[in-house]
This record gives C-alpha cells, structure tokens and sequence, in this order.
C-alpha cells in the first residue's frame, strides 16, 4: 500500500498527529484538516484514495462533508470515526457515504488493519472471479460491478454479500450467515448496517429489470434473476 494517500480529518490536534505519524510509519502519503469545510479544501486539490473522517466537527461535520465528497469521488474509501457507538449512529455513518466505521476509542493496531482492507485492490490478480448476475459482470476480486461498457467500483463488503446471494442464486441466504461471513458478528447494529448495504445493492443493480433481491421475512435475503423477456 506504499503510495496510497490517506486524507485524516480530525478536529482532535494529538490524535490526528498520532494518527498521521503511525499511517505515514506505514509507507502511507497522508495530509491532516482539522474540520470538516478544510477536507473539503484539501481534497479538491489532494485527491485522497481513503479518508478517514471524525463525524463531530466544526463548521461542517463528518457526514455532511462526506456527503459533499462523494459528489467529487464517488470511489474514494471512508472510514469515519465516532464516540457516538450507538447502532442509529452507525447506520447513519452507512447511509451518508461511509464504507466502515470504527468507534472510539480505539487501538491503532485495529485502525491500520482497516486501512488496509479498505485500500486492498488487486488489479493484477489472475485469480479473479467474475460472476454473471442478468447482464450485470461482478468481479468479487476486484471490486466491480460492470453493465455493458460501464464500470462501477463498489465495497469491499458490498461484494462479498453481493458475491455470496448471487453464488447461492435462487436460495435463501440467511442473515446470520451473512453477517459471521463478512462481518465475523452477527451483532444487532451489524445487522442494520448489513439492511443499508442490501438497499444499497438493490440501486446498483436497478437497470436490470429481472434482478430482485428479495427480504424473507425473519431469514435473509435471496436473490431472483427472471426470465428474458
């Protein structure tokens, strides 16, 4: 991941330094805003691949300058970071453009092994997998979601659930099952959170009118793929 730049946004001076010092010891290229109306700055003219975001700021907060970002880069990585652990406030992280969330306080040991998986891309691999759901293409290696000539990058996580309803199409993937697979715990929060990336999913796939991902009420989900008309 040496190169990969890294846009911290933190209001706390200490812990954006700690943070900016451990991620540059990495092999990272990071830059620091204290607010969220300073990232939106940076980031224009600093394009990050990942930002790492507190939700309560000055002048403009995490989520709305998240939300003000993903109009610039609907790509770029964000990690938000929060005090407020509460599973409202995570799904709402989720809601206004993040990719993970990771609550205060926390151990740097973890935070680095999220960068990580959230900067992980293998363009080169050979063994990537590519699966046909209707006339959409996802290459669960890569990361993407291609209809026709458009490419859509998507999330680490959003791949995996997408990969695992489409491997098992026609069948009912329990949410349990989701949930240790991809999350390692089936906690109620990470189940709200698994419901946003569904309806999240559900929108990528929209152009094709035979894809439907239904809820079984009190199991999962299933994914359908009908006929061609």
């Amino acid at each position: 991941m040496v190169g990969k730049r890294i846009l911290i946004v933190e209001d706390e001076t200490t812990l954006g330094r700690v943070l900016c010092d451990t991620l540059r010891g990495q092999g990272y290229d990071v830059a620091l805003a204290e607010d969220g109306i300073a990232g939106i700055e940076l980031f224009t003219t600093w394009r990050a691949d990942l930002v790492i975001a507190d939700i309560m700021m000055p002048r403009l907060d995490g989520l709305g300058m998240v939300e003000r970002l993903r109009a610039m880069d609907s790509n770029v990585e964000v990690l938000f970071l929060s005090a407020r652990s509460g599973a409202d406030d995570v799904v709402e992280g989720f809601r206004r453009g993040g990719n993970d969330y990771l609550r205060k306080p926390f151990s740097l040991e973890e935070l680095l092994a999220r960068v990580a998986a959230l900067l992980a891309r293998h363009p080169d691999a050979e063994d990537s997998v590519v699966m046909a759901i209707g006339h959409y293409r996802l290459n669960s290696r890569l990361w993407t979601l291609s209809l026709g000539s458009s490419t859509r990058r998507i999330t680490a996580r959003e791949s995996a659930i997408l990969a695992m309803l489409a491997q098992r199409c026609g069948d009912i993937v329990t949410s349990e099952e989701l949930l240790m697979e991809i999350w390692g715990d089936d906690s109620y929060y990470n189940l709200r959170s698994l419901n946003v990336f569904i309806s999240r999913i559900r929108g990528y796939l929209r152009d094709d009118g035979r894809i439907e991902i239904q809820s079984v009420r009190s199991m999962g989900y299933r994914l359908v793929v009908g006929e061609e008309l």
